[in-house]
């Protein structure tokens, strides 16, 4: 497949509408690593979240958390390239039950035992990989078989944040885990945003980074905070992000845990907590200024909890009275309290990622931000 890439078409950012089943009849996937046949197709290719083309076209490398790669076509088996990486896949044929790769190593995987006709299949990244970017090498199909049409949404949702947006050990049945079990557990496709743009059939990003805050990252923690990163293609920042096809309806934010769930240390540069609370203003009063020059007809809803003793909804809801009181108009708070927060490391849990779904939905549509389709 050296020239898969090649030949993918114009790039969509973000998810396609639900994989609803394609093929009606019953069929069991089977996922392999296997050597290339004889000949091999390359497919067109829909692209959620942030990527960048490298080894002449021939990978995508990506980092961000929630990428996907999604093609269709006719026939009954398809193909797709890994690169070098350490992730969590979910492989997902038309709307089923996911198939799961865990640190796959690099090669040619073929997925087959399917009905002859048309499927729609998903490689979703659905783990975090802040230590280093992942490589994807395009879908191929053996000759005689159809590339089918990819359908963009209408509608494209962003969500940006931390851990809580990521879905941090989500899917674990205790709070206590290391380091290893949390990256096991998370699941971006199971997080409050895949489940919000599921519930639009909406294109989405996740842009979101575990552990960063606007001025702070947890206990004071040496790293890029999430409005340094944000600009970028990857974290090493060396690549500038631009894609004039991304302009969301909306963004949902979630950040400011970070911030404040952990007292201050000595030799931090803040003093007080009113030093850190001024800052925090500021900054995310400048991000959003800096969101709002790439999206001006976009909706900002900033949600946040009762955790830290409601500091951290007191800040955010104090940006949303500035932004306001400055003269942005299409901005909005909203809290969303009492989580359970029993996934790793009192972080939520999908039980959590659901409540906080259906609170953004009811908002959404309580505020008229999509009409009916």
């Amino acid at each position: 497949m050296k020239d898969l890439l090649r030949t993918v078409a114009p790039l969509f950012t973000g998810c396609l509408v639900p994989l609803l089943s394609l093929s009606a009849a019953a069929q069991t996937p089977r996922l392999k690593k296997t050597e290339a046949p004889a000949t091999l197709v390359p497919l067109a290719m829909h692209i959620g979240g942030r990527v960048l083309a490298v080894n002449n076209g021939e990978e995508y490398e990506y980092q961000w958390p929630g990428t996907y790669f999604e093609t269709a076509f006719h026939g009954r088996e398809v193909y797709f390239r890994l690169g070098k990486g350490r992730e969590i896949l979910h492989l997902v044929v038309d709307g089923q039950s996911p198939l799961v790769l865990t640190k796959p190593a690099p090669g040619l995987y073929r997925i087959s035992g399917l009905k002859d006709g048309p499927h729609r299949v998903r490689v979703l990244v659905v783990t975090e990989s802040q230590d280093a970017p992942n490589f994807f090498g395009g879908f191929g199909a053996i000759a005689g078989e159809e590339a089918l049409p990819l359908k963009k949404s209408s509608r494209q949702i962003e969500f940006i944040g931390d851990s809580h947006t990521v879905g941090y050990g989500n899917t674990s049945l205790q709070r206590e885990c290391t380091n290893e079990e949390v990256w096991a557990t998370t699941d971006t496709s199971q997080a409050f945003g895949a489940l919000i743009a599921s519930h639009y059939n909406a294109d989405d990003q996740i842009n979101a980074i575990s552990g960063r805050g606007i001025v702070r990252n947890y206990n004071g923690f040496a790293a890029d905070t999430l409005p340094q990163a944000y600009p970028y293609v990857l974290l090493d920042k060396k690549q500038e992000y631009h894609d004039p096809l991304w302009k969301p309806q909306i963004i949902v934010i979630s950040l400011g845990t970070n911030d404040f769930s952990t007292p201050l240390n000595p030799g931090e540069k803040w003093k007080t907590r009113d030093e850190l609370h001024s800052d925090f203003e500021a900054t995310y009063l400048r991000f959003l200024k800096q969101l709002r020059a790439r999206d001006p007809d976009a909706f900002f809803i900033l949600w946040a909890t009762d955790m830290a003793h409601g500091e951290i909804e007191s800040e955010v809801q104090k940006v949303v009275q500035l932004a306001q009181a400055q003269g942005e108009a299409r901005i909005a708070f909203l809290p969303i309290d009492h989580l359970q927060f029993s996934g790793c490391n009192w972080h939520p849990s999908l039980a959590d990622d659901r409540t906080i779904r259906d609170k953004v939905v009811q908002f959404i549509d309580g505020h008229h931000l999509w009409p009916k389709e």
